[in-house]
């Protein structure tokens, strides 16, 4: 049976992480319309279930120990709009492909960890927003107010709350029948294809590892004189960030026959740089589920605070329940992680090492409009993956904002894409996104970079 978490204080419950500092929190004019969607929502059916939690945590211990690598990814925030069956389809798709590349290039399984089917809370910088003059709360996502910039859709609304779990739970729904209709078929991965590797520069050598795949199934159920059928469908599991905590609570519960609580709107949720407060409500109310919860690690942060958090989270140091996802920025990754590695390293505290190199690389250009290079991207994984190699810990998966649509939101990448590109198909409301060709790109980057550790050096432009 798996170790249960056990809150290092007896006083630990669903809702006591009101008794602590809670920021990034909407300001709901209608407590009482508040409180009756919250009880709703705790009476409707939950969208994972207890043993799906437990998997993916037993697959982030064998992360942790080297054994697999975690491709985190989706949408920087999801939208009730983008609940549609070809935008989640093809989300789907870019990740199944990123993760064929991974495993045929690592040798390794891939655990698959979507940001969708409940990814609709964003964090902001402030709680208001002016426009010509004009000031009104800001946009926190789609489940606390709408983006249009008008006094009545920035309004948090509670009957959002309902809606983001129903469209989670389509979400949810439909990307369990493509899998378990064998849509992840590895037999079939040419079902994948978005069309890019007609005119990809890196097209070539996707085509190859899709063939070596489909060769080395084939030789291997002629060993077996058998079909492999459990590569018909792979596991899927979603995560999004703990940000909102009145709908993380009433999506907290007991499950019969198992200890402990679980949130049970996702299977892994993560605390955000600007809600790592060691004291703060959102490490009180993560500190005591038995999901696997990842937390963003980023500058500013010291060992001391890393360790506190470790500490507060997982006491019992259970392997693969806490992720350490690192979002530095290519300009101070190599000053700032190392210190932190070796302090963990030292601990002697299991941790699953993740790697975002997307939150710290975000700049803006003319007109405000935001955006980052790949060239950035792609230089924090890489030192990532050498910092890691240098401390003599395992880098074991990778946390990526992305889409499957044909966006071109971050510069540079196969081709080339300029600040001239950004207003062709810009479609982020919240933060840019790596389109499919640029994801493809880095699955790629990641397998010649473990290749190349391997053989003792790393090309100037390891991955291009």
């Amino acid at each position: 049976m798996s170790a249960v978490l056990k809150p290092e204080s007896g006083n630990w419950s669903p809702t006591s992480w009101t008794q602590h500092q809670a920021v990034q929190q909407a300001k709901y004019p209608d407590q009482e319309a508040l409180e009756g969607a919250l009880q709703q929502l705790s009476d409707l059916p939950p969208l994972v279930t207890s043993w799906e939690i437990m998997a993916l945590r037993q697959q982030f211990a064998d992360a942790t120990a080297g054994r697999k690598f975690v491709l985190q990814g989706g949408d920087c925030a999801e939208s009730f709009a983008d609940c549609a069956p070809d935008i989640i389809t093809n989300r789907l798709k870019v990740l199944l492909q990123m993760s064929l590349v991974l495993v045929h290039g690592l040798k390794k399984r891939v655990v698959r960890v979507g940001r969708f089917a409940g990814q609709y809370a964003k964090p902001r910088s402030s709680d208001l927003e002016t426009r010509d003059g004009v000031t009104l709360p800001s946009y926190r996502g789609d489940i606390i107010n709408a983006p249009e910039f008008t006094e009545a859709a920035r309004v948090p609304d509670p009957q959002r709350l309902l809606t983001a779990h129903a469209r989670s739970a389509m979400t949810l729904n439909f990307v369990r029948g493509l899998i378990d209709g064998g849509f992840a078929d590895l037999h079939h991965p040419e079902y994948w294809d978005l069309q890019w590797v007609e005119h990809a520069p890196l097209a070539k050598e996707y085509q190859s590892r899709v063939d070596a795949i489909g060769d080395s199934l084939r030789f291997m159920e002629t060993l077996a004189e058998q079909s492999i059928s459990e590569l018909s469908r792979v596991d899927f599991f979603t995560s999004h960030e703990a940000l909102h905590l009145p709908y993380e609570q009433a999506s907290t519960r007991r499950v019969p026959r198992q200890p402990g609580w679980y949130n049970l709107s996702t299977h892994m949720p993560w605390i955000g740089k600007r809600t790592a407060d060691l004291d703060g409500a959102h490490v009180e109310y993560c500190r005591g589920i038995q999901n696997p919860v990842g937390v963003k690690i980023g500058p500013g942060m010291d060992a001391a605070w890393v360790l506190g958090l470790l500490e507060r989270l997982n006491p019992e140091n259970i392997p693969g329940k806490v992720a350490l996802i690192h979002r530095m920025g290519a300009e101070v990754i190599g000053s700032d992680l190392p210190p932190i590695l070796e302090a963990v390293r030292d601990s002697g505290r299991p941790v699953l090492w993740m790697c975002d190199p997307m939150h710290g690389n975000t700049e803006s250009v003319a007109g405000g409009v935001k955006t980052r290079r790949f060239d950035n991207i792609r230089s924090e994984l890489e030192q990532a993956f050498d910092l890691h190699a240098a401390a003599g810990t395992y880098l074991g998966g990778a946390h990526l904002e992305l889409t499957g649509e044909n966006v071109t939101e971050c510069m540079g990448g196969a081709r080339d894409l300029t600040e001239t590109d950004l207003a062709r198909a810009y479609k982020t409301t919240v933060d840019p996104r790596l389109n499919y060709e640029q994801a493809l790109e880095l699955a790629m980057l990641i397998v010649h970079k473990q290749a190349s550790q391997g053989q003792g050096g790393c090309p100037s432009r390891c991955g291009s």
